[in-house]
């Protein structure tokens, strides 16, 4: 009985060899697996503090803005990211700025920019290009579209934010739990809540040609809420985050290339099934 299953199992290491083979030799894949592992590390990393915050929807808002900056880019033929990074780090201090200092608060204001922002970007191409398949690829994403180009700006885009993130972290900390705290011991919440925003819309605007407008945010919200259905600790969420968010970005690529699936919606689908996985695990270890 033991050599059946052994031919079995070694025949299905060979498949998965033979896939990940494949999966190399695309050069297009590679600079997507490269460019995604980096967006959902940093991505996970900042969405623990955006949700502890109950500010996690901001991704959702400054994509929809990267889409209006994405838009604009395409209708005078700029440069995609070169054009959206100063603009939507612009809507994330705009957006910080009204929800402190005005009475729209919050959700409010995201709802606001991102809207307005989505609407603009919709009306430009319909004036310009047209609803073209380019269009269909900002808002759901594609692995075709990173460029060398790309690629190289969105590795830099990476490390600050991750340089920045793990300068700060301490920081960081203490402004997501208790900003009276956290005020009391000499740290400015305001610019530290601005630094997050920031490296968020950084993240954001890089991750969008993958991920698309309308999925981006999936990579801030699901590895936190995920991981915080089994971990208590701020540094045990933050690596699981981190750990599962890089894990189900790559398998869904993988799924996206075997079954032909969108890139973005399938790394969702990954993320939900975690997400599913975590909620029943983290209920058996509360009845225990």
């Amino acid at each position: 009985m033991q050599r059946p299953i052994s031919a079995a199992v070694c025949w299905e290491v060979l498949k998965i060899f033979d896939l990940m083979q494949q999966l190399f030799s695309y050069s297009f894949v590679v600079r997507a697996l490269v460019v995604g592992t980096l967006v959902a590390l940093c991505s996970s990393l900042l969405g623990v503090s955006l949700v502890l915050k109950r500010y996690s929807m901001i991704g959702d808002g400054l994509s929809h803005v990267g889409f209006g900056t994405l838009a604009i880019a395409m209708s005078l033929n700029l440069a995609p990211l070169k054009v959206s990074i100063p603009l939507v780090l612009l809507a994330a201090f705009l957006l910080l700025r009204i929800s402190e200092n005005s009475r729209i608060k919050g959700d409010a204001a995201i709802a606001l920019i991102s809207s307005s922002s989505l609407a603009i970007g919709v009306i430009v191409i319909s004036m310009t290009v047209g609803m073209n398949t380019d269009v269909c690829n900002y808002m759901f994403g594609t692995i075709l579209a990173m460029s060398r180009d790309d690629l190289y700006l969105s590795i830099t885009v990476a490390v600050v934010v991750m340089i920045l993130y793990f300068l700060f972290y301490n920081r960081i900390f203490a402004v997501t739990f208790d900003e009276n705290f956290a005020k009391a011991t000499g740290t400015r919440p305001g610019s530290y809540n601005m630094l997050i925003a920031f490296l968020t819309a950084l993240i954001i605007v890089v991750g969008m040609r993958m991920m698309g407008a309308m999925l981006i945010s999936s990579l801030i919200i699901f590895p936190a809420l995920t991981s915080m259905r089994v971990f208590r600790s701020f540094k045990g969420v933050v690596i699981s985050s981190a750990v599962l968010s890089v894990f189900c970005f790559f398998i869904g690529i993988v799924m996206s290339f075997t079954l032909s699936t969108p890139a973005g919606a399938s790394v969702v689908v990954v993320n939900l099934a975690a997400f599913c996985t975590f909620f029943f695990v983290g209920m058996l270890k509360r009845r225990v």
